[in-house]
């Protein structure tokens, strides 16, 4: 029996455990067996193909986990606040994918332009609108209302472009349109934010405009350069980057959590069903969106993609910079992961059925 089945089994015991004290009555003792649970489930996908890529969620629940039952230890280290590191951390991650594009992913607007047309005002209508009306009908707290629409509004995340090329998706579509947002993020997120938030939260839109810059176009900036320089020349760097940038996801949402961890408490299964609608509406409708404007399979895939997941380190980012990390915050920091869990699965299951590529060619016998 190898080292992976072991670990499956060891999770099973420790879910066992913490059902049996939180049946019981006694939550704080079923705690530290819902963190090995978690731990031990994370580790024991390494040893299955189709479950590696649920790794990083699976640490992200043990982390979140970790910080509802012990935040003291995530809020502070003597006099320094652990909130301070998020703005940095956002930089860094925004530096690392500056690193891993070029200015020829901008390119992709001259080659596909209807395309990129589509994915970016698509994404830009639908996730705004959609948080805004789930903000309306959730009877959350103003502050805490407007982080559904903070999410909506953000551009689109890193992650989509993974899923994109797992589901057999148009990858070099995904880059450019999740570049494109990217880019328009510092303008079209504050005026949205605005608009639609401006009812539940006071909008600084200036401020909130040069936050963006500091925090996305400056580091891309700086990276974009970087890897014009030193493409290929320092391979410990390519390599080091995602793990920097997982690591550092994983970090503000642990933040986060152990903020808002009372509001959480309160309202949690609620905020997370809604950050679940909002999340699969963005797939639904951005894949038919694509649809109605004629486009492949592929592009649909694509659109559908790039539609419903989010930049939630940013969203995070622009929260704390706000001041309201532990209430505005809190729909950013659910729907990382939550996207993470969803992607993967609608990846998973779109890699098993044809683009429509392969009947065209067997039809005119050339590929396209």
């Amino acid at each position: 029996m190898n080292i992976y089945k072991i670990l499956s089994g060891v999770a099973a015991l420790c879910l066992l455990a913490a059902l049996f004290f939180a049946l019981s009555g006694n939550l704080p003792a079923a705690g530290p067996f819902f963190i090995g649970f978690f731990l031990a489930l994370a580790v024991s996908f390494r040893g299955y193909d189709k479950l590696k890529g649920f790794t990083y969620t699976t640490v992200i629940f043990a982390a979140v986990t970790t910080a509802l039952y012990y935040p003291q230890y995530f809020l502070t280290v003597g006099e320094f606040k652990l909130s301070t590191l998020i703005t940095p951390l956002i930089q860094i991650i925004m530096f690392g994918m500056g690193t891993s594009m070029s200015f020829g992913d901008f390119v992709g607007v001259v080659k596909m332009p209807k395309g990129v047309l589509i994915g970016v005002f698509s994404h830009f209508i639908i996730m705004p609108s959609i948080g805004f009306t789930l903000a309306n009908l959730s009877g959350f707290p103003p502050e805490i209302a407007a982080g559904i629409i903070l999410i909506g509004c953000s551009p689109n995340g890193m992650a989509s472009n993974v899923i994109s090329y797992l589901a057999k998706a148009n990858l070099a579509l995904s880059i450019t349109i999740t570049a494109i947002s990217t880019m328009l993020a510092p303008l079209v997120t504050p005026i949205l934010m605005s608009f639609l938030a401006g009812a539940f939260v006071k909008i600084d839109t200036l401020h909130m405009m040069w936050d963006i810059v500091k925090m996305v176009i400056i580091p891309i900036g700086a990276g974009l350069v970087f890897n014009k320089l030193f493409s290929g020349k320092v391979k410990w760097l390519d390599a080091a980057m995602p793990l920097i940038s997982m690591g550092g996801i994983a970090f503000i949402i642990v933040i986060i959590t152990a903020a808002g961890r009372d509001s959480l408490l309160t309202i949690g299964p609620t905020l997370l069903l809604l950050v679940l609608i909002h999340n699969l509406s963005g797939y639904t409708l951005g894949y038919w969106s694509g649809r109605l404007f004629k486009m492949s399979e592929r592009d649909c895939r694509t659109i559908a993609i790039e539609v419903g997941m989010q930049n939630g380190g940013l969203a995070s980012g622009i929260a704390k910079e706000m001041g309201k990390m532990a209430t505005v915050g809190l729909a950013p920091a659910i729907f990382g992961p939550l996207m993470n869990i969803t992607g993967s699965i609608l990846a998973s299951w779109w890699q098993s059925k044809p683009t429509g590529d392969e009947e065209t060619y067997v039809e005119t016998g050339r590929a396209h």
